[in-house]
């Protein structure tokens, strides 16, 4: 979804004058000049999309000045968002919002983080950030000539980004980022897909795979991120999560924003590359980074911020990962849906699509890297 899209829900007059207020008073909190006194909110509205969060476009207008911002928050009353309210993954908005901060000052392009919301802001649990100029829609960088050029550098300056993000040091990170190094990552799959009685055997079959393979990729890249020189490569770094197609913003000279980071954990680097080259995150391109790019063109921008990359049996490794991932993400809407408890179509759409997940899964591990050209 771009950050700027125009379809979105508008309030009443009176709702958006309660909503406006709420967001000057929070944006002026802290702020030692009277500046705000003379601001005022204009085009408040939802954005479309986004079952698991609200994102809200706004103007802040203050003497013919206009800042473009972006509130980010958790559905529903305010009232009823709590302190330890959580977004879609394990991460706190206010944990998310201070990763996004320290992203930035490490040379990752990011939103500027302007206000983190607290109780007596009276708008829930989230964020205010600045609204970047450029597309997320995966359709329309895929399609749009506009956009030509910036397809054609898009998975070096992924590649880039990557290699950025890997390396900030862990010392830096909000203390309460989850880790699913190791044996966790696969222990919460399990669980998951016991929760739900193993309905799928190839999401187990996958699943399996990826434990017995476990060890046969974790000295490829000796001097990446994170490496430990006597010991070997310390495979625990950050992980967006959601580095893909749909998360990335673009404009016409290419990457302007890396967004939504609500999965972000501590993690094997190479997950990232192995998720934005994931069949799903192609729709329906040729080309298997993210449905712009080649692997040598990411690879390469990898290299050039670390001095080395993964190889391709790793990324083949979290691609396989990034299908069962998938899978169980379909699993999870298509019970939701079966059950009841979220009968919409968006469920039922993405539930039935379990089956392409397990079609992925198979293809991977009866072959190469997903889309590597011989």
């Amino acid at each position: 979804m771009s950050q700027d899209e125009a379809a979105g829900t508008a309030l009443d007059q009176s709702e958006t004058r309660a909503m406006a207020e709420r967001l000057l008073a929070a944006l002026a909190d802290g702020s030692r000049s009277s500046d705000s006194e003379a601001a005022r909110i204009v085009g408040l509205r939802r954005l479309s999309g986004g079952a698991n969060m609200e994102t809200w476009a706004f103007d802040r207008e203050h003497e013919g000045a206009i800042e473009p911002l972006i509130l980010r928050r958790l559905p529903g009353a305010p009232a009823a968002n709590s302190a330890t309210d959580r977004a879609v993954g394990e991460l706190s908005l206010a944990d998310e919002a201070a990763l996004i901060v320290v992203a930035g000052r490490h040379g990752v392009p990011v939103p500027t983080v302007r206000q983190v919301l607290h109780g007596e802001h009276a708008l829930g649990q989230g964020y205010i950030m600045s609204r970047e100029r450029g597309e997320a829609l995966p359709f329309r960088l895929l399609a749009d000539d506009r956009y030509r050029d910036a397809r054609e550098q898009l998975a070096y300056q992924c590649g880039q980004t990557l290699a950025r993000i890997h390396q900030i040091p862990l010392a830096a990170l909000p203390q309460n980022l989850p880790d699913h190094s190791g044996a966790v990552l696969f222990q919460r799959a399990q669980a998951l897909l016991d929760s739900y009685g193993n309905v799928s055997p190839v999401l187990q079959l996958g699943l399996n795979w990826l434990r017995e393979h476990q060890h046969d990729h974790q000295h490829d890249h000796q001097h990446g991120p994170q490496h430990d020189p006597e010991h070997g490569p310390a495979r625990r770094t950050l992980v967006h999560g959601d580095f893909r197609n749909g998360n990335l913003l673009v404009d016409e000279h290419g990457l302007v924003a890396v967004l939504d980071w609500e999965l972000a954990h501590i993690g094997d680097p190479v997950q990232d590359l192995g998720y934005i080259s994931a069949n799903v995150w192609r729709f329906g391109s040729p080309k298997p980074v993210g449905g712009f790019g080649e692997y040598a063109d990411l690879l390469a921008g990898y290299a050039s911020v670390c001095g080395a990359a993964p190889s391709m049996e790793s990324i083949h490794y979290w691609q396989v990962h990034a299908a069962l991932s998938w899978g169980m993400v379909c699993l999870l809407m298509l019970q939701m849906y079966r059950s009841g408890q979220d009968a919409s179509l968006e469920r039922a759409a993405i539930g039935r699509r379990l089956s392409e997940a397990e079609i992925d899964l198979l293809l991977l591990l009866d072959g190469e890297p997903d889309g590597e050209s011989s």
